[in-house]
């Protein structure tokens, strides 16, 4: 071994995993808390209506609500239309707390309910990044997160052209990565952890290391990207542990919740790279040709990927109307 590498090693053993980490993946905190990030210095940071609700309902963030809910009563609306401007205007406002305590970009998610609406989620992304303007905040700063379904990825298309960057959210196969990478979209966010809980359960097994089939499916996404000279940032996303963390070091991205960063803190264990475009490189991959009939055909091929792209939108739709309620209790 050579003296050079020897120190790299050395000084690599002295860092924590997290810090390990950062050498080759970008660090996203997957939380709307932005107090408890501070500590791991993310670069970026993605919310969802989930985390926003789960914020809300902390005596921390009681302050942001009822600044929101101060300012927007005297907006003239009544009835669901002020409602949902109120909850517009707390996803900006958390979005934009957030973007005090990281340097790069927060991802805000469109409402769930308009998974199917092209011109309902490109009306929605338009508000949010005005929303954002109106409080001096570029939008290269922001991503806008829209299902991974056939309707989301084109009305991601059209935002992309406007110069609105997407963050394609509810990932879970091949077609629609390829897809988003036709849409030219700004990023992606495979979802690790929810492809490995559907294959524990179906497969009545536990899956660790490289053959997790979440790690798998991620694998296969990045270095289709990386074959193909495909710009779109992949940002592996919704971890279970910090095995699956690591075995996707090297991914662009990787989005992770302050509980699993602060476990990566705490271990000082060597970080190998596992993707690298080189790699990627040398594999064998077939370019996929999509058109709508091809991409609905596979989805709904994918039995894993069909359940649980529906169920992440009944979810993440379930908790904009927990939010809304919420909102509606305080008006």
């Amino acid at each position: 071994m050579s003296t050079a590498v020897a120190e790299e090693k050395t000084t690599q053993s002295k860092l924590n995993q997290l810090e390990q980490l950062k050498k080759f993946t970008k660090i996203v905190a997957d939380t709307a808390d932005f107090e408890s990030v501070k500590q791991f210095k993310p670069q970026d940071a993605t919310t969802n209506p989930s985390l926003v609700y789960a914020a809300t309902q902390k005596p921390e963030y009681a302050h942001l609500l009822e600044g929101v809910l101060a300012d927007r009563k005297k907006s003239g609306l009544t009835g669901a239309a002020q409602i949902e401007d109120i909850c517009d205007h707390l996803l900006v406002q958390f979005g934009s707390d957030i973007l005090k305590v990281v340097p790069g970009r927060v991802s805000t998610e469109t409402d769930a309910r308009l998974s199917f609406d092209v011109e309902g989620s490109i009306k929605k992304a338009r508000r949010l990044i005005e929303l954002y303007a109106e409080r001096k905040i570029p939008r290269e700063r922001v991503l806008i997160k829209i299902a991974s379904t056939w309707e989301g990825l084109n009305a991601a298309e059209q935002l992309q052209k406007e110069g609105i960057r997407c963050n394609l959210t509810l990932m879970f196969s091949l077609p629609q990565a390829v897809r988003a990478a036709e849409a030219k979209v700004q990023l992606i966010s495979p979802f690790v952890g929810r492809i490995y809980d559907w294959y524990k359960k179906e497969m009545k097994r536990d899956y660790v290391g490289a053959e997790d089939p979440g790690v798998q499916s991620v694998e296969e996404i990045y270095t289709y990207y990386k074959q193909f000279d495909i710009p779109t940032e992949v940002m592996g996303a919704s971890f279970r542990n910090t095995g699956q963390i690591l075995e996707l070091a090297g991914c662009d991205c990787l989005t992770i919740s302050p509980e699993l960063m602060e476990e990566l803190s705490k271990s000082t264990d060597s970080v190998e790279r596992k993707l690298t475009p080189e790699k990627a490189k040398t594999a064998k991959v077939d370019r996929l040709k999509l058109d709508e009939k091809k991409f609905r055909w596979l989805l709904n091929d994918n039995a894993m990927a069909t359940e649980k792209t529906a169920e992440g939108i009944r979810k993440f739709a379930a908790d904009v109307v927990k939010l809304e309620k919420f909102v509606a209790s305080k008006l």
